[in-house]
């Protein structure tokens, strides 16, 4: 029975691993403060009318702040992630095809798969979606 630790050193243990990680954080936080701060003193302060301008592609700000944004860039986005889903499923697709007894169902199922996808694409691109015009 002597053998046995008791509570206070198990909980000793658990806490000095928990201030271990406490101390890491610490100087973590410490080390991104003193980066900060350093930055902040030892940088040159010159403000000019050029600095103070909104900056934006190399191009002088000119008019409003609101510009239209064509619909296409968000059509072509969705198209990404349509395609990349797909993608991910192509992978467990081909782990389970290659078990045995499941061959000639997780090859119809992924060919319907492929069927919905590809009746979206030629829709989107019957109506024009995909012209860049």
């Amino acid at each position: 029975m002597a053998d046995v630790p008791g509570p206070t050193v198990l909980a000793s243990d658990h806490f000095q691993s928990y201030s271990v990680v406490g101390l890491l954080a610490l100087v973590g936080v410490l080390f991104v403060a003193v980066a900060f701060g350093a930055g902040r003193l030892l940088r040159p302060v010159v403000p000019t009318p050029e600095k103070l301008l909104t900056y934006e592609c190399g191009v002088d700000p000119v008019g409003e702040g609101w510009a239209h944004t064509q619909v296409r860039y968000y059509v072509y986005a969705f198209l990404y992630v349509i395609f990349a889903v797909d993608s991910i499923f192509l992978f467990p697709w081909a782990t389970v095809f290659a078990a045995p007894g499941y061959g000639a169902t997780t090859l119809v199922e992924m060919f319907i798969f492929l069927g919905f996808l590809a009746v979206g694409l030629l829709y989107a691109w019957k109506k024009g979606v995909l012209e860049w015009a």
